[in-house]
């Protein structure tokens, strides 16, 4: 873990120095924002790997930073939010949030969300290459890359995630919430259609590649990436 920095955006100053005391202690720097206009003016400047996002923000609130941040950045966001207080799945999912905690919550559930976030995104290796490699199939996920028959397929960032998912874990069956969940990150008011979409883009693009692997559907449970002895 080389030097992670996590910015945590948040007018409650107790939060910020009580999540400062169990980040640092975790090996992150922290850098510390109090409300949505200060995150922004922040955010170029410090250039964080990961952002703990308050919801309830003056000025500007944790979905219009949120949404300011997406415009330039795929910087992993985690948003919190009080107990009590309405999260919009949907709507964090579709501005680009990676996950979310409910106030009021135990610092180590933050720093473990935390860590399965930038796992993720491989951040937590040693920057180490995220690559399988089948049959005249490639999926790079360090640089996003997926090869056909030595050509690269122009794959979005979710397919991409998911199809190495599935075959940097051959053989094994996964439900569709636990794709959801392990790839998308958190549940889509489970909406699994998500997966079913996803699956059927990558299907399209990998149909007949080769005989020794495939993407399979286990029918009642989910799916797998099939290969062959």
């Amino acid at each position: 873990m080389a030097n992670v920095k996590i910015m945590v955006v948040d007018d409650d100053q107790n939060i910020c120095e009580l999540l400062r005391l169990y980040l640092e202690k975790e090996g992150y720097t922290v850098v510390i924002a109090g409300d949505g206009k200060q995150a922004l003016d922040m955010f170029t400047k410090e250039n964080p790997d990961l952002m703990l996002l308050d919801i309830m923000l003056p000025g500007l609130d944790g979905w219009q930073v949120c949404r300011e941040i997406r415009k330039k950045s795929q910087c992993p966001i985690i948003m919190l939010t009080a107990k009590g207080e309405v999260f919009d799945k949907v709507l964090g999912l579709e501005l680009g949030a990676d996950d979310y905690v409910v106030k009021p919550f135990e610092a180590k559930e933050v720093v473990a969300r935390i860590k399965a976030v930038l796992r993720r995104i491989g951040k937590n290796a040693d920057d180490q290459v995220k690559k399988v490699v089948y049959d005249k199939l490639s999926i790079n996920l360090t640089n996003y890359e997926l090869k056909v028959n030595g050509k690269q397929i122009d794959t979005p960032p979710k397919e991409m995630e998911l199809i190495y998912h599935l075959a940097s874990n051959p053989n094994r069956v996964f439900t569709r919430d636990q794709l959801l969940d392990e790839v998308w990150g958190f549940d889509y008011y489970g909406d699994s259609r998500t997966v079913d979409v996803h699956v059927k883009r990558l299907r399209e693009k990998l149909e007949g590649v080769s005989d020794k692997w495939a993407l399979k559907t286990v029918w009642g449970v989910g799916y797998k990436f099939e290969v062959k002895e």
